[in-house]
């Protein structure tokens, strides 16, 4: 019998540092969940005791490889486990051959410079603060190989349409790469309808795993083209061996990188804890608070720094960030000066009450 879906007040008491802390920098990173972080505790304990079995740790990569494919929708076949968004992006550049790529020039730079080594890269600046969907569509041509772009941006909290996106490579036959990392683990992603060629997370934030494990997602008709970036005796098929030589596997796990155990141990334990949530309650959630905020810091001189879309993310422009943050910590509530703009960031296990803290902070 499947057990109902958690719901926000039963996942939120899974986090201690809430009991005293505003928490709205998950755009940052989030606090540790105590299922991955008794997961850890335990893993360091046996370590340190030598009571512990190093192929169990090593089979955490491929538990995690299994639970986010449940997660995400896709075949587990379709799915490299790495360290880090930028090493999936430069798996793909690597992977493709020499051409022109689409970026928007406010991008994460993770998002950014692994495209340089190989390719000619575009970089499409951005208009009033803003990355327009009208300038990336417009810098799209027949000699354009791939738009890599975000889905929420790390800097603005600016959530782009993907869809318009996907049509618009479709038209000049470009494919498209889209980074993950600041909106999985809070909105909801139907990779089946979107169809990314290449889709990437590093789960260290949204999808609260400790940073390390990072997927890189590749459409089944990429999965030829695809090469492993730094072939290891992870790029084999399982049971995996050592010594001499063997074949690549035939699917995404030959772009595996060797795991760090402990990442991957608390990365399994946190997909455990996703997949209990319902997903479409968790972005309504998300994005209620993110409107709330919104909305009560407009009468007090912040707004937005972009428009579009509803966001979890909310990023206000300011001139006096400093005196913010400050302000901030007074009330314990954590989130991010970014020089001329401040960031928040709403989980699933935020709550109402931390919005009207913030807003006491901000008055």
């Amino acid at each position: 019998m499947t057990s109902p879906p958690l719901g926000p007040a039963r996942f939120r008491a899974l986090f201690p540092a809430l009991r005293s802390t505003v928490w709205l920098d998950t755009p940052g990173s989030p606090p540790g969940a105590l299922p991955v972080t008794e997961a850890l505790h335990d893993t360091v304990s046996a370590w340190s005791s030598g009571e512990f079995d190093w192929t169990a740790w090593d089979g955490a990569a491929a538990d995690a490889r299994t639970r986010f494919a449940r997660f995400t929708g896709v075949d587990p076949a379709t799915v490299s486990t790495l360290g880090s968004l930028a090493e999936a992006a430069a798996t793909v550049a690597a992977s493709l051959p020499p051409g022109r790529i689409v970026v928007p020039a406010q991008d994460f730079r993770s998002n950014l410079f692994p495209w340089s080594a190989r390719h000619e890269v575009v970089a499409v600046p951005a208009r009033d603060g803003a990355t327009r969907i009208e300038d990336l569509i417009g810098a799209l041509d027949e000699r354009v190989s791939l738009l890599a772009v975000s889905e929420v941006t790390s800097r603005e909290g600016q959530r782009l349409d993907l869809a318009a996106l996907r049509a618009a490579t479709d038209r000049v036959g470009a494919r498209l790469f889209v980074d993950l990392t600041q909106s999985l683990g809070a909105l909801r992603f139907d990779a089946a309808t979107l169809r990314p060629d290449y889709f990437a997370v590093h789960g260290y934030k949204w999808m609260l795993c400790p940073r390390g494990a990072a997927w890189l997602v590749t459409r089944p008709d990429r999965l030829d083209g695809l090469e492993p970036l730094a072939p290891s005796w992870r790029s084999t098929n399982p049971p995996y061996g050592y010594f001499g030589a063997a074949d690549l596997a035939a699917d995404a796990g030959r772009c595996d990188a060797s795991p760090a155990w402990f990442s991957w141990i608390g990365a399994a334990e946190a997909l455990r804890l996703l997949g209990s949530l319902d997903a479409d309650q968790v972005e309504r959630h998300c994005l209620d608070l993110a409107r709330q905020l919104t909305e009560h810091a407009r009468p007090l001189g912040l707004r937005r720094v972009v428009d579009g879309p509803d966001s979890h993310i909310a990023v206000f422009h300011t001139h006096q960030a400093d005196h913010i943050a400050g302000r901030l910590r007074e009330h314990k509530v954590r989130a991010t000066a970014l020089g001329d703009r401040v960031r928040f960031g709403f989980h699933y296990f935020n709550d109402e009450n931390d919005v009207a803290a913030t807003v006491r902070a901000l008055a």
